[in-house]
């Protein structure tokens, strides 16, 4: 006879599994509710705000999905990445006003992911459990993650993909694993495919593998441990970027027949002379300004604090590498964007934030870190440093615009956290913006300063939270009035507009129209056509009849083609 004998598990397993199961639990709780707010924050919202941009992004996910185009011509090259991934939303719905809505549901699902991103780098910076989750939630309210979640924008999705990345970054160099390589080397790779900010984000990832490898050979000379990872990475990133140069030649030759903005002679001259270096520092100078007060002094916190951590010896190797990592990353953007970025005369030529706002959720981070664990003493040091990097920062960006912060054109799109900070939304004073930042800073710093290690973060976190909370609040939206329709509404049929038709009409109306290509005319309507969109005052030609809508103040009327009633 054979007696079979039950082993019990043992108790420091069953414990381990129980406390694992909770920890996901708890992550998509989070996430749900992160989502959940965002989804309230844009629920009025119907159509796209930010123009040319979201509409650029809604028509190229659109064509991808095998929908109608449109002639974006001598525009804004808007990149596939992003819109690749918008692509079931149009294979669901042709209606423009739901699309939208479920676009804004995929941003806000994106954003509300930064919560288990965060906690997954955190963890990996030494926090512990408990402490990583509530951080993590808190910092997920970032203004960064707020702002553009309901937006059909790339800044939707690129916080998220960096700290993705930077988690992968961090396994890479710290364990070694091939995985992460591949996952960090497509990650930055998607990344340029999706804006051209993604191309730092490469350029930086290419050399911070190359620079591990090389020093991994040299510590140590096993090679065939070292060359996986790197490998692993470079031939994801090669593959990933070919994939994506491939499909932005695509959507370029589609949607941008004619070619789309040229600014590559503008780059040529800012990079070759003085005049140029000046406007490029100069902006990037103010993007690092924006960066630190937009995050209430905590970007600059963690400046200081990845600065302290690339230099001292005794800090992990991989903690030095992402520090290095963040750093390049968020200068090279600041730098490179402010070369390429054409002189529009607008407030936000010198000083702006959404260029870095990638960036400023894991600079957030960076900034907790050193509040929570650091000593009296350094947290101190940390917080002067950023109270003088914003105060340098924002004088130069001053100095060099002069009074062209007062004459050229406030766009309050460009502002939320300096409008949050100021109560204004029509100008920006720099020292009044800085004054609050460094309040809130304060407030930040006493709350690490005077408590213990142990009790500190809740303490921090929760000032943190209160600040963000009413940061969000002001973003709440009121409901809409239902006041009259600025657009034209074309019914079925083919629909021409106008050359002479101002491109703020022109755009978003391509999207409205969901069911045909717009298109453009000089001189009599094309053919076929059974509504043009003209500028008012324009009299309609033999067989069309004026419709009467539109007026002065908008700018443009319709014609009907007789031969479609």
């Amino acid at each position: 006879m054979t007696t079979a004998f039950m082993t019990p598990a043992p108790v420091h397993t069953t414990a381990r599994h129980t406390g694992r199961a909770r920890l996901w639990w708890l992550l998509a709780a989070g996430w749900v509710a992160h989502v959940a707010l965002r989804l309230w924050l844009y629920r009025y919202h119907t159509g796209p705000v930010a123009n040319p941009d979201e509409t650029g992004y809604l028509l190229a996910a659109r064509w991808l999905a095998g929908g109608p185009g449109a002639d974006l011509t001598g525009s804004t090259f808007y990149q596939g990445g992003y819109p690749l991934l918008l692509v079931p939303v149009f294979w669901l719905t042709s209606d423009p006003v739901l699309a939208y809505r479920l676009v804004a549901g995929v941003g806000s699902m994106a954003a509300a992911s930064a919560y288990p991103l965060a906690y997954l780098l955190l963890r990996r910076m030494g926090l512990g459990r408990r402490a990583a989750l509530i951080t993590a939630f808190v910092a997920a309210l970032s203004p960064a993650l707020v702002v553009f979640s309901g937006l059909a924008l790339t800044d939707a999705i690129l916080p998220v993909l960096v700290l993705a990345w930077l988690v992968a970054l961090h396994d890479l160099v710290a364990y070694g694993s091939a995985r992460a390589g591949a996952v960090a080397g497509a990650l930055a790779a998607f990344a340029m495919a999706a804006h051209l900010r993604g191309t730092v984000v490469l350029a930086v990832c290419v050399l911070v593998v190359v620079v591990v490898w090389v020093r991994k050979r040299a510590v140590e000379p096993g090679r065939g441990r070292a060359v996986g990872p790197a490998v692993a990475a470079l031939v994801s990133a090669a593959v990933v970027a070919v994939a994506g140069k491939a499909l932005n030649g695509a959507l370029s030759a589609a949607l941008y027949p004619g070619g789309p903005r040229d600014l590559s002679g503008l780059l040529v001259s800012r990079l070759t002379s003085l005049e140029g270096q000046a406007w490029a520092l100069s902006g990037a100078v103010g993007q690092l300004w924006y960066l630190v007060a937009g995050t209430w002094g905590l970007a600059g916190v963690g400046l200081a604090g990845a600065a302290a951590t690339l230099v001292r010896r005794s800090a992990p190797y991989a903690h030095r590498v992402l520090a290095g990592t963040l750093l390049l990353t968020t200068l090279g953007i600041a730098y490179a964007s402010s070369a390429a970025l054409p002189d529009e005369h607008r407030v936000g030529n010198y000083v702006y934030g959404r260029y870095l706002a990638c960036v400023a959720v894991a600079w957030t981070l960076a900034g907790l870190i050193v509040l929570v664990k650091g000593g009296r003493l350094a947290v101190v040091r940390h917080a002067l440093a950023a109270a003088g990097l914003m105060a340098v920062t924002g004088g130069v960006a001053a100095w060099y615009a002069g009074d062209r912060l007062e004459r050229y054109a406030f766009i309050a799109f460009d502002f939320p956290e300096v409008i949050f900070l100021t109560g204004e939304n029509d100008a920006l004073n720099l020292l009044e913006a800085s004054v609050p930042a460094l309040i809130l800073l304060a407030c930040l710093t006493g709350a690490a300063f005077l408590t213990a290690r142990r009790a500190r973060l809740l303490l921090v976190v929760g000032v943190l939270a209160l600040i963000d909370i009413a940061f969000t609040a002001g973003q709440a939206p009121a409901r809409p009035s239902g006041g009259v329709d600025w657009m034209p509404a074309p019914p079925p049929g083919r629909v021409a507009v106008d050359r002479r038709v101002r491109w703020n009409i022109w755009v978003p109306l391509s999207y409205r129209v969901s069911w045909t290509r717009i298109e453009f005319y000089n001189g009599r309507p094309p053919a076929g056509a059974c509504t043009a969109v003209v500028p008012y005052g324009t009299a309609p030609p033999a067989g069309w009849a004026a419709t009467g809508r539109g007026g002065a103040q908008m700018g443009w009327t319709t014609w009907s083609n007789d031969g479609c009633r």
